[in-house]
């Protein structure tokens, strides 16, 4: 039975994944550093912690780990207040969060963006008067695909793994939700690039296609 809906952030509830790539890109040049668009997207999903500590041991940075994550938060924290942001609600998700919502089902959103960023965008769209939680990927200790966040998420909500479902549009986060025991809707939003989410048990290309009814 649904009691609870989990949702990732980026491409799913935002289009942020072309800012994050415009902002990573223009950091990896001041490094200098390479950083293919496939092993870009191979990140999508996971925390900064994780992916900074992958392209530090690849490419022998003299930076400390802190301080990579330090720069590449502060750096899109920055952009997310500034003009020229340009992110974007992801159509039809604000329509559906509203229809569980009303229904009386539970919800949160489960990000490893940091907690300032999930609250900032949560406000920026006037979407936080409908979730219980925000929970970030530092409150865990395994980044997505690791199920952690999602255990987390569901303990926090009071609601058992079996009775909630996830949204995700990443083969990271989609591997997650089902390690969790979650059932889990994968959304093609394009927004992160080319994902395999073959293994969500339900695969849509719109937040049209499905409402409280059709997923509870």
């Amino acid at each position: 039975m649904l009691k609870a809906v989990i949702f990732d952030m980026d491409g799913v509830i935002i289009d942020s994944e072309p800012a994050h790539m415009k902002l990573e890109n223009e950091t990896y040049k001041k490094l200098g550093i390479e950083v293919t668009d496939d092993e870009h997207h191979s990140f999508v999903g996971a925390t900064s912690r994780y992916m900074w500590e992958a392209l530090k041991n690849k490419h022998k940075l003299n930076q400390t780990l802190d301080e990579l994550i330090e720069y590449d938060r502060s750096k899109y924290f920055k952009y997310l207040n500034s003009d020229e942001c340009d992110i974007t609600l992801i159509d039809g998700v604000k329509e559906l969060i509203k229809d569980f919502h009303e229904n009386g089902i539970k919800l949160a959103i489960a990000s490893s963006s940091p907690l300032n960023v999930i609250m900032a965008i949560a406000s920026k769209f006037q979407i936080e008067e409908y979730f219980e939680i925000f929970v970030t990927g530092d409150y865990v200790q395994r980044s997505k695909p690791e199920p952690d966040i999602f255990l987390f998420a569901s303990q926090k909500l009071g609601v058992s793994p079996e009775n909630c479902i996830v949204i995700e549009d990443s083969h990271n986060g989609v591997r997650a939700a089902k390690k969790a025991g979650m059932k889990c809707v994968g959304i093609n939003s394009g927004a992160a690039g080319s994902q395999d989410i073959s293994m969500a048990d339900l695969v849509i290309n719109s937040f049209k296609e499905v409402n409280y009814i059709k997923l509870s």
